[in-house]
C-alpha cells in the first residue's frame, strides 16, 4: 500500500493547529519524570483494587459501592476503567498504553534488570492477540471474573505477574508483553486506527538531519518496540511522546480518523485481524456478554437437563468443581454446574462460528464484486467493520456500569436512545469506511456499491446482536 510520504493525508488540518498537536508531543517528551509518577500512582491504585477486595468479605445485599470495597473496586474496573480505556483507543490512540497502563509500566521497569535475551520465535506468532482475546474472554465467563475479586486477581494479577515475568526475560527497557502477548493488544491495535492522532516521522525530514546542525539527534529508545525510521500509523505507537522532535522528523498531528484504515498504513492488514474483528470482538464478546440473557441458552439447558436426568448423568448437574475452574459461591447463591459451563462455553464459539463466518463470508464476497479474489483485498476491506466490533465491545462492558448503577436506584432514561445512536453511528461509519476502501480497488460504481452492501449486511449481524441483547431479550 502507499506510504504516508507519497499520499497526502485526508482532510489534514490547518498548519497553525498542526503546531500546536506538535507542541504537546514534545511537552509529553518533556515530562516524562512526571509520566512515570504517574505510573507509578495508577500501579498503586491498581494493586489496590485488586488485591484488598480479595481479602474482605464478599457484600451482601445491603451493600452499597461506597459502603464496600468489593463493590468499589468491581465498579471501578469493570464500570469506568475497562470501557473508557477502551474508548480512549478510539479517540487518542493507545495514549493508556504510554502514559498510565500499570502492566505496561511494571514490564518496561522490570525489563531494566532483564536478561536481555533475544524474543523467541514462538512469541511473535501473529495470531496471539486473537487466540488470548479468546481465551481470556471464556474463562473470564467461567469465573465470573465481572461479579467476584478472586477471578479478578487471577485474571488481570496473573497476567501482571506474566508481564513482569517477561520483562525480567527479554528485552532490555523493553515492552516485549505488551507487543506479542497482552490479551488487550489486539483490540487496542485495531481500535486506535480510527483515532485522529498519531505521531508519524517525516522520513525526508530524517534523511536530510545533519548530526552537526540538527536538534534533537539523542538515541531514542521505543519502549513499544515500534520502528520509529518507517513509523506511519497509530495501531502499535503508545504515545508516550520520547520520541516527539527525533532528528527534527517525528511529530504528533491530526489526522482523519479513517486514513490509518483506508491507506493501510503500517503492516498490512492480516487473516488474524480480520479473525480477531469477525470472530473475536463482533462474534465471541457478543455471545459472552449476551449468554446469560439468552433464551436460546435457557431453552438448551433445560432439555439437556431434563435428559441428563432422564438417562442418570446427574453428577454433571452438581455445582462440583472450585471456584477458578468454574463459578461456585453457595453462599451468594451463585454456581455453576458442568452442564452449565460446558453449555456457556458451546453457545459462546458458537455465536463465534455463526456471526463471525457469516461476516466474513460477506466481506470475501464484496471484495469478489470488486475484482478477482485477493487475501489483501478481503482483509483490507475487512477493516471497515472495525467501528461496529468496537462499539459492541463497549456497549458491552458499559451495560456492567449500568446495571451496577441501576442497583443503586439509579435511572438513565438516555440510555436506550445513546446506544440506538452509537450503533447506528458506528454502522454508517463502517459504510463509509467500505466505500472509501473499495475505491482504491476498483472504479466501477457498480462494483463499489455491491462490495459496500456486502459489508453493510455484515455490519447489520453484527448489529443484531446487540439489538438481541438490549432491545429483544
Amino acid at each position: 500500500m502507499g506510504r504516508a510520504q507519497a499520499i497526502p493525508s485526508l482532510h489534514a488540518p490547518a498548519g497553525a493547529v498542526q503546531a500546536r498537536v506538535a507542541r504537546f508531543g514534545e511537552w509529553l517528551r518533556d515530562h516524562q519524570s512526571a509520566i512515570r509518577r504517574t505510573q507509578w500512582v495508577v500501579v498503586f491504585i491498581y494493586a489496590a483494587l485488586l488485591i484488598v477486595p480479595a481479602l474482605a468479605p464478599l457484600p451482601d445485599r445491603t451493600a452499597h459501592i461506597w459502603t464496600h470495597v468489593t463493590l468499589l473496586a468491581q465498579f471501578a474496573f469493570w464500570g469506568i476503567w475497562w470501557p473508557f480505556v477502551l474508548l480512549s483507543m478510539i479517540l487518542v490512540g493507545r495514549s493508556w498504553c504510554g502514559l498510565f497502563c500499570p502492566e505496561g509500566a511494571l514490564t518496561e521497569i522490570a525489563s531494566r534488570w532483564s536478561l536481555a535475551r533475544a524474543t523467541p520465535r514462538w512469541m511473535k506468532w501473529a495470531g496471539w492477540p486473537f487466540v488470548a482475546f479468546a481465551c481470556t474472554t471464556i474463562y473470564g465467563q467461567m469465573v465470573s471474573v465481572y461479579q467476584y475479586p478472586k477471578p479478578v486477581v487471577i485474571v488481570l494479577g496473573g497476567s501482571t505477574i506474566a508481564a513482569i515475568a517477561v520483562g525480567l526475560m527479554y528485552g532490555r527497557d523493553k515492552r516485549v508483553w505488551c507487543r506479542f502477548l497482552c490479551p488487550v493488544n489486539g483490540v487496542f491495535r485495531l481500535l486506535s486506527k480510527l483515532a485522529p492522532l498519531r505521531y508519524r516521522t517525516d522520513r525526508a525530514a530524517w534523511d536530510a538531519w545533519d548530526p552537526e546542525t540538527g536538534r534533537n539527534g539523542a538515541m531514542k529508545n521505543c519502549a513499544a518496540l515500534v520502528p520509529i525510521k518507517i513509523m506511519e500509523g497509530a495501531a502499535t505507537c503508545h504515545m508516550c511522546g520520547r520520541c516527539a522532535g527525533y532528528k527534527d522528523a517525528v511529530a504528533l498531528e491530526l489526522r482523519s480518523p479513517n486514513q490509518e484504515i483506508v491507506e493501510a498504513f503500517g503492516p498490512p492488514p492480516s487473516a488474524w485481524e480480520t479473525a480477531l474483528i469477525t470472530f473475536g470482538l463482533m462474534g465471541l464478546a457478543a455471545g459472552a456478554f449476551q449468554w446469560a440473557s439468552s433464551p436460546w441458552f435457557v431453552a438448551a439447558r433445560q432439555w439437556l437437563a431434563g435428559w441428563m436426568i432422564e438417562h442418570g448423568f446427574t453428577s454433571l448437574l452438581e455445582p462440583l468443581l472450585p471456584w477458578w475452574i468454574l463459578t461456585n459461591y453457595p453462599d451468594q447463591n451463585d454456581m455453576m454446574s458442568p452442564l452449565d459451563g460446558g453449555l456457556m462455553i458451546a453457545y459462546v464459539l458458537a455465536t463465534a462460528a455463526v456471526v463471525g463466518g457469516a461476516a466474513t463470508a460477506l466481506v470475501a464476497l464484496g471484495a469478489r464484486l470488486l475484482g478477482p479474489f485477493e487475501a489483501r483485498r478481503l482483509h483490507h476491506l475487512a477493516q471497515s467493520l472495525i467501528p461496529i466490533a468496537g462499539c459492541g465491545v463497549f456497549l458491552g462492558l458499559s451495560a456492567l456500569t449500568v446495571t451496577m448503577l441501576k442497583a443503586e436506584g439509579l435511572r438513565f432514561s438516555f440510555v436506550g436512545p445513546a446506544r440506538a445512536v452509537l450503533l447506528a453511528g458506528a454502522a454508517l461509519w463502517c459504510v463509509w469506511l467500505a466505500w472509501q476502501i473499495s475505491g482504491r480497488y476498483a472504479s466501477d460504481i457498480a462494483r463499489r456499491i455491491g462490495a459496500v452492501v456486502c459489508v453493510a449486511a455484515a455490519v447489520a449481524i453484527g448489529v443484531a446482536q446487540w439489538v438481541l441483547l438490549f432491545w429483544v431479550w
